[in-house]
């Protein structure tokens, strides 16, 4: 398993930390900061999830004026080789 450390921007979570396997599947998703039991639910639902899927279910959802959000700093972490 690649293990991958992405920096965010432009949300309160800092960092997320996940694993892609040989299928490229997506496992053990974590965020550093941002909104505890949200992020949670988005990594126990993306678990195991192809990156292609995590990537057409949150790219664009926006947090507020920000222009980005968690989830879709997650999508586009997934998608980076």
């Amino acid at each position: 398993m690649e293990k991958v450390s992405y920096k965010t921007s432009g949300t309160c979570a800092r960092m997320i930390t996940f694993e892609r396997d040989d299928d490229d599947r997506i496992h053990n998703i974590a965020f550093e900061g941002g909104c505890n039991g949200n992020l949670k639910a988005i990594s126990r639902l993306c678990e195991g999830m192809k990156a292609e899927e995590i990537f057409g279910k949150l790219a664009g959802n926006l947090c507020g004026s920000k222009g980005t959000s968690c989830a879709d700093q997650l999508a586009k972490a997934v998608m980076r080789r």
